[in-house]
């Protein structure tokens, strides 16, 4: 049952994505597209709680768990982050609006992979946090290896991405000649 209400929680989030966008952009109802994006932190809160009403009832600490506090954990770290950017593209595709930027060369590049190793270092406090609760919460009853086994896995894709932003500051792209320089984009 858990799987298949973070699988609804996902799709959810990108229909409401879709729907406050299309409201926004191509019905011209901007106050209610920004209404219906404003439900999207619901999804997460229902998740959250039949997630812990799993464990008092006696649910097993499993992988399931592990996964959902995983996906709270992007939400938190990416899911404003995810709307903006897809919000400037539907202005820029649908509204009239600039064209958004986006840094690929140089020092702007490397700020923009650090700016998103922060969200993904919010992301992942959330997400050992909630696995931390839920191990303690559960505590000698049940075994917890599944939810450390996900602690251990969010360490190493923090680890992965700070791999990924270093090497963007160490070996910067160059711009092509003839390009513009690029400044450090809000991410």
């Amino acid at each position: 049952m858990l799987v298949a209400l973070i699988i609804t929680c996902e799709t959810g989030f990108w229909v409401l994505l879709a729907g406050g966008l299309a409201l926004r952009y191509l019905a011209k109802r901007p106050r209610l597209g920004a209404a219906v994006l404003l439900c999207e932190p619901l999804l997460e809160l229902v998740l959250l709680a039949v997630t812990v009403v799993d464990l008092k009832n006696g649910g097993e600490p499993s992988w399931m768990h592990g996964l959902a506090a995983l996906y709270i954990g992007y939400t938190v770290g990416y899911g404003h982050y995810t709307v903006k950017w897809l919000d400037r593209h539907a202005a820029y595709r649908f509204g009239g609006g600039p064209k958004p930027p986006g840094p690929k060369y140089g020092k702007a590049r490397a700020v923009h992979e650090w700016k998103l190793w922060t969200r993904s270092l919010v992301g992942a406090a959330v997400a050992l946090g909630l696995l931390q609760g839920a191990i303690l919460y559960v505590g000698d009853a049940a075994d917890t290896a599944g939810l450390q086994s996900w602690q251990f896995a969010v360490l190493r894709l923090l680890g992965i991405q700070a791999v990924i932003a270093a090497t963007y500051s160490i070996w910067p792209r160059k711009a092509p000649v003839g390009e513009p320089r690029e400044e450090p984009a809000e991410a």
